[in-house]
């Protein structure tokens, strides 16, 4: 990807440890958490392969490889959502969960494709031949900073009554021990809704720092 190598590095950083997060939240869940779960977790370790800066250098292999790689896997996974997506549109909240893994799998083969067809690597940064079309990327920007603002909202009160179990458990009485510390840390991280929104938020910012690269 065009930028800077240590941008590169974290956001690879990011999206591995979210797709192992994705991973762990599918433990213990419902068919459908956990096919939700999978899905995000596949993108999530797609989207760390794709941001290693080493794949764009040149080196062993020209980076149009990587690319077209990256086209074909986030090409079935596009594939593989937006099938989800029909067969579960009748089914409560589904919509906006699947709409959101299409977009998010489509922008990746935006992405890849602009890479494949940009020079990408080394080369291509450094004659500026960036393959993307600005105003698609522009859209994607939008949406994907906007998504990372509504999902950080929705998180902000299960932050503050997690504050507000945590000090309850730590200053009433009769919870002492090692024990009483891990409790409001397992009672947070049982909260579906807020893993999830966590993990999606990370994977949007990813997005967003990815598309800044096209």
């Amino acid at each position: 990807m065009h930028g800077s190598a240590t941008v590169g590095w974290l956001v690879a950083a990011l999206c591995a440890v979210t797709g192992v997060w994705c991973v762990l939240r599918a433990r213990g869940g419902s068919p459908r958490q956990r096919a939700d779960a999978g899905a995000e977790a596949t993108m999530g370790f797609g989207m760390a392969a794709m941001a290693v800066p080493a794949l764009w250098d040149g080196e062993p292999v020209p980076a149009v490889v990587p690319a077209w790689c990256s086209v074909v896997f986030f090409g079935g996974l596009l594939v593989r959502e937006s099938a989800a997506a029909v067969r579960d549109r009748g089914a409560p909240g589904a919509r906006h969960g699947h709409a959101h893994h299409v977009i998010g799998a489509a922008a990746m083969v935006y992405m890849a494709l602009a890479m494949a067809a940009g020079g990408a690597g080394a080369a291509g940064a450094h004659h500026g031949q960036h393959g993307g079309v600005p105003w698609v990327t522009a859209a994607l920007l939008g949406y994907f900073a906007g998504y990372v603002l509504w999902a950080g909202t929705r998180l902000m009160p299960s932050a503050a009554a997690g504050a507000g179990t945590a000090g309850g458990v730590t200053a009433g009485p009769g919870h002492g021990g090692p024990g009483a510390l891990g409790a409001p840390v397992t009672a947070l991280l049982a909260r579906q809704s807020g893993v999830v929104a966590g993990c999606r938020l990370a994977m949007a910012a990813g997005m967003f720092a990815m598309l800044l690269g096209v």
